[in-house]
């Protein structure tokens, strides 16, 4: 265990409830201007796939936005849009070649930790295959520090932490880099509401609850508020409850969270036939088909 995984594991319990937030897309309405104006400019350009931009961009933007892969980790997401775009129909017939991402799924295999970090580490190693996604993943985040700031929460987000605050424990669980979180939950004095700023270097949103929760906190007094099915996924592999942003009515899904839901949960009345028909809303609001297959 490396020491900056200690800050989770070291975690102790000051209120009885607690709760895992994700940030992008989540608290911040990040996701859309961090990925078509940073993510995919830079899959365009390091890729090669200028011949096929419009198909490039609009691959990228389901796999990373408008599916139920939304939210997934880049490395995972770059090699399933490579993939999908290659055996689109317009990319063939433009024969243009699309990079290879047997080296990039190597690595994603065995690497429990998907940073840049990792992966400079394994480049440097010898394995230059993957220096291409390396410098992707590098100017990826110059853009994003360049490009994004000054985007407020989501409204009812801070009236939310507000109240959060008052009963439960809550730290930040996302794949963002911490230090963009960090910068972000810190421009808009947020970070007072969180014990732990958790990051895409201390491992999956699994592991983050997982190294927050177990041993400490009753499942039934633990819940993960996220926008996309991987948060979904991090909480019931905790057997923790799930409280659903959902894309595209955020602000009234914070409404309903600060209104509603959070009351329920303190109330220990959240559990059961509420909690399945919030989730079976979610997983109606994302598809998983492509427009381009319909």
């Amino acid at each position: 265990m490396s020491d900056s995984d200690k800050p989770l594991i070291k975690l102790q319990p000051t209120k009885e409830f607690f709760i895992g937030i994700d940030s992008d897309g989540c608290v911040f309405d990040s996701m859309e201007i961090k990925h078509k104006e940073c993510f995919t400019p830079m899959f365009i350009k390091h890729f090669g796939l200028q011949p096929v931009s419009k198909y490039a961009r609009q691959t990228w933007e389901f796999v990373n936005l408008y599916s139920k892969t939304r939210g997934t980790n880049r490395f995972p997401a770059l090699s399933l849009s490579l993939n999908m775009l290659r055996e689109r129909s317009e990319t063939v017939a433009r024969n243009v070649p699309v990079p290879d991402t047997a080296e990039l799924d190597a690595w994603i295999a065995r690497e429990t930790k998907l940073t840049n970090s990792t992966l400079k580490a394994e480049v440097e190693k010898g394995n230059p295959a993957l220096a291409r996604v390396l410098d992707w993943s590098n100017d990826v985040n110059k853009a994003v520090q360049e490009m994004v700031s000054g985007l407020p929460p989501f409204p009812f987000v801070r009236e939310s932490l507000d109240k959060i605050s008052d009963g439960a424990d809550a730290i930040v669980v996302s794949q963002t880099p911490t230090e963009a979180l960090e910068r972000e939950w810190i421009e808009h004095d947020m970070d007072k509401y969180v014990a732990a700023i958790a990051g895409q270097e201390l491992g999956s949103k699994s592991d983050h609850l997982q190294m927050a929760v177990k041993d400490k906190y009753a499942p039934e007094k633990s819940l993960m508020i996220g926008d996309a099915p991987g948060d979904f996924k991090a909480a019931k592999d905790n057997v923790i409850l799930f409280y659903p942003i959902i894309p595209g009515d955020e602000e009234a899904s914070w409404q309903r969270f600060f209104e509603e839901a959070l009351d329920k949960f303190f109330a220990g009345e959240y559990a059961g036939a509420y909690e399945l028909e919030l989730i079976r809303e979610f997983n109606a609001s994302l598809p998983t088909q492509p427009p381009w297959k319909k």
